[in-house]
Formats: structure tokens, sequence, C-alpha cells
């Protein structure tokens, strides 16, 4: 089955994975103080409580333009990680399949393609600062996904959506996820932008999200370099 957005074409594929892996920040940028105050095994518990802010709170009780408050999920493994991802959005700019008012539930299927991925839109965000350092803690989090997906791996060529200029790639991506979301199809898999041989996949609903559940503590260090050091703090059980 196939469909077409605009300028691009795509293999509607039904996929079943059984683990795919999303870096969630802590938000912090140097270390925090709380680190020398509890056990390693705590930090993902922090990052947690970190996301359970106001805004989420207020988008799940009334919603957004983009997104039905009863759409997001309640009584299940760490919803909160997976309701954030879609509540919280960059205000005036896109990401490659969503954009303000909608979030979506980014992963990949290994955890180098995530921390390429999210290396990229951090030097984005350090450079607008002109200072290459920071450090982040990242909290990953598997999850499983089933059913009907845009599929775009074997595109030749690879169409806009892909493009690494977000100028370019971001608005084509958008128009695809609201075709696909317009189809009922629960997302996209589609090849790295930034890891050439890594595969992602964006859940465009929460329900979507299934059987979540945590895996190690990360810490990026930047030092001035675009390429971070890459650490284990902890391992949950």
């Amino acid at each position: 089955m196939s469909a077409e957005t605009g300028e691009t074409s795509f293999r509607v594929e039904r996929i079943a994975i059984e683990r795919t892996v999303r870096l969630v920040a802590s938000a912090r940028l140097r270390d925090p103080v709380l680190l020398q105050l509890v056990q390693a095994s705590q930090l993902a518990d922090l990052a947690e409580i970190e996301g359970a802010t106001s805004g989420r709170r207020m988008h799940k009780t009334r919603g957004s333009e983009r997104l039905a408050a009863d759409e997001l999920v309640a009584g299940l493994p760490h919803a909160a990680f997976v309701n954030a991802a879609f509540t919280y959005w960059r205000p005036r700019e896109l990401n490659r399949f969503n954009g303000p008012g909608r979030g979506a539930w980014y992963a990949a299927l290994d955890t180098a393609t995530c921390v390429a991925e999210v290396s990229f839109h951090m030097i984005r965000e350090l450079e607008r600062v002109n200072d290459l350092r920071a450090t982040v803690d990242y909290a990953e989090m598997f999850a499983s996904f089933a059913g009907d997906f845009a599929d775009l791996r074997e595109l030749r060529p690879k169409p806009d959506c892909l493009h690494p200029d977000p100028a370019i790639g971001y608005p084509a991506g958008n128009r695809l996820a609201d075709t696909a979301r317009g189809r009922g199809l629960n997302g996209v898999v589609y090849p790295s932008v930034r890891h050439p041989v890594g595969t992602c996949l964006v859940a465009l609903w929460p329900a979507v999200v299934q059987s979540v559940t945590q895996g190690s503590v990360l810490r990026l260090v930047w030092s001035g370099s675009r390429t971070p050091t890459v650490s284990h703090l902890a391992q949950t059980a």
C-alpha cells in the first residue's frame, strides 16, 4: 500500500518493533547540585519529576489547538514521559515531523543513533549562544511499536522531508506528518539524517507508544567540540 503527499510518495508498512530507544534530557546544562545528594539509581526518578512541570499538566487538562486532551495517556508506566513528548514543542520552530501546538515521540533503533540526533539539536542551541560547552544527562526510554507506519527507508531519491537542512526538511516533514495523521497512520519510520547507518521512528499519537521502560542514564559532555563524550551514570533495574 502506498500514499502520496505533495512531493513525497511513501509506502505504508505494518510493523512490529519490540524495542526502540529515546533519550530524554534532564535539562541540566551543568552538573546539578542535587547530583551530590542522591544515589545514581535515583537520577532517572529526578528526570521524571523535572518533566512533570506545570506546562505539561496544563496541556493534559486543556489540550492545545492541535492536541486534544483526551489523546494523552494515563495509568501506564512512565505516562508522564509519553505525554511530555506531545505537550512540549518549540514555540516558534519546527521539528522534522511536528511543529508548534503538537509534539511527537522521536526514537531510534539504537542509542548511538539517538546520541547523533540529540547532538545535532544541542549543537544548534549552543552555537546560538556561541559556547560549545554543556553537560546534559539523558535517560534511555525504551518502547515498542506496532501497526501501520509511513515507511521512508527505501525511497530513492531521498524525499525533501529527509533533507539535512532544517529549512528544507522540516516544513516538508510536517506536511508528510499531517498526511500520515489524516490517514490514521501511527507514525513514520525513516533513515536517520544525522547517523547514516541508523533508523529512526516518530510516533504521531501518544497511545502508539507502548511498553515504556527505562534504561541507563547517559551523560553527554561538550567541551568546545561538536562531538560529545558519552558516559553511563546508572543502569535501572
